[in-house]
């Protein structure tokens, strides 16, 4: 058996959580959450018990959290598996976790689908041509650093709407609670400026899409993914934090244990 700290309780961590403590996942058992915001009658922790605590720690608390305890966790040793891949697109984060070890870094992206048939067509020839197109409901791509008229302009669209377009860096940085897909496409290429991403603001999109298009010697790939939105917390879609419980159970499963 693993022990498998999760950070974080909302809508991705909270069923990872919950999950885990049930017994849901084979090799694996939930050590605890670590959360300010309490974890809703699972065992909390603090993060230095975690890390004590845990052969795996998982990171569902958003991009902010992440750039704050990942080398921290690596760095004594645990793994660590990032959900929030957009926090990446920061090259000195990046650079900080593949150094800190001994613990190992290991992404969430089970919601994506093409990726390693990407990684493995890049690594036969860099790619000529890499986009992304993410649609999604307008007021789920509402952020911060837009001023009063554009946020006016999404929450008021009609039909479909062009929010942002530029690489994949770029993208996953402005939208980090929306655009984490286009950071796994750009990491599994291996070049953040080779994959050009877009963001669409669609009143009439049921479901949350990512169109994936790409180019090069070895052929010509096109992938579209099509996930509901969670009610919990229409940022993220409802399939992801499955797709971390499948991430950990595939990590269980590899050895058995860590240690």
């Amino acid at each position: 058996m693993i022990d498998v700290a999760v950070v974080g309780c909302g809508a991705i961590g909270g069923i990872v959580a919950r999950a885990l403590h049930a017994g849901e996942v084979p090799h694996a058992r939930l050590a605890g959450v670590v959360d300010p915001k309490g974890a809703d009658g699972l065992p909390l922790l603090g993060l230095d018990e975690a890390v004590d605590r845990a052969d795996l720690v998982v990171e569902a608390a958003g991009q902010a959290v992440l750039a704050g305890i990942g080398p921290r966790v690596v760095a004594s040793g645990t793994d660590l598996l990032v959900v929030s891949v957009g926090a990446l697109t920061d090259q000195a984060l990046l650079d900080r976790l593949r150094e800190a070890g001994p613990g190992a870094v290991h992404l969430a992206t089970g919601a994506v689908g093409g990726l390693d048939l990407l990684r493995s067509a890049a690594r036969m020839a860099p790619l000529d041509r890499v986009r992304i197109v993410t649609t999604k409901k307008p007021p789920g791509l509402v952020q911060p650093w837009m001023d009063d008229a554009e946020a006016a302009r999404l929450r008021s669209a009609t039909e479909a709407v062009e929010v942002r377009r530029g690489p994949a860096r770029e993208i996953a940085a402005a939208f980090p609670r929306s655009a984490n897909v286009a950071a796994a496409v750009a990491l599994a290429v291996g070049d953040w400026d080779a994959v050009e991403a877009v963001v669409v603001a669609d009143p009439a999109a049921e479901l949350t899409s990512h169109v994936i298009t790409a180019a090069g010697a070895a052929g010509e790939y096109r992938f579209e993914i099509r996930n509901r939105p969670s009610p919990d917390n229409p940022t993220t879609s409802q399939v992801v934090p499955y797709a971390v419980l499948k991430a950990v159970g595939d990590l269980a499963a590899r050895t058995g244990g860590f240690r």
